[in-house]
């Protein structure tokens, strides 16, 4: 195969023809695998052949023939990623709102959820935040949490316990808070 590839970089047609009929099937697989999209495989793998075929009088052989292809391969399908992500995309709708609205996740927290976790977190005493944040929200272990405080594991353990309480405390004392009190973060004591 990489034979070939040489003789068809010197200007072999026949040698050029034998290489495509030789890594086609294993390109069209590849880039449908890499791509995703198995109805596109031909485009890509059409754009593979360009692309090495323009390149072979520079192919030194100094790797297999099809490992260089499959790096082009490769090159293809995520330019052919870098161009769609650019590139703006077409609705078959005329209510494009209604569709964007609907494409939205579910069940996501918004703004005012996330500002409301921000507002009870900030209300909690910042070594119980600090354990908190560490271990609950950025997935540290309570060993590396501990390391990073400098504190025993067990005192980390213990902030966590409760900022769990007082953050649960707080959730449920809002709903009946009609003045805003612990909103304003006058009905909330601290203390490790």
């Amino acid at each position: 195969m990489t034979d070939w590839a040489l003789a068809a970089g010197g200007g072999d047609r026949e040698a050029a023809d034998r290489f495509v009929r030789a890594t086609y099937e294993d390109v069209r697989r590849f880039v449908a695998y890499l791509s995703s999209d198995a109805p596109g495989a031909d485009d890509l793998a059409q754009e593979t052949y360009l692309r090495a075929m323009s390149g072979l009088a520079r192919f030194a052989g100094r790797s297999c023939a099809r490992t260089w292809l499959m790096s082009i391969a490769r090159r293809v399908v995520i330019d052919r990623h870098r161009a769609a992500a650019v590139r703006p995309r077409t609705a078959d709708t005329a209510d494009w709102q209604t569709a964007a609205e609907r494409a939205q996740p579910r069940h996501l927290p918004g703004f005012e959820e996330s500002a409301a976790v921000l507002d009870a977190l900030r209300r909690l005493d910042p070594d119980r935040r600090q354990a908190f944040v560490l271990t609950q929200l950025l997935g540290a272990s309570y060993e590396e949490a501990a390391a990073l405080a400098g504190c025993p594991i067990g005192t980390v353990r213990s902030r966590v316990a409760r900022a769990r309480r007082e953050l649960a405390g707080q959730w449920r004392a809002e709903p009946a808070d009609p003045a805003g009190l612990v909103r304003a973060g006058q009905g909330v004591s601290g203390g490790s």
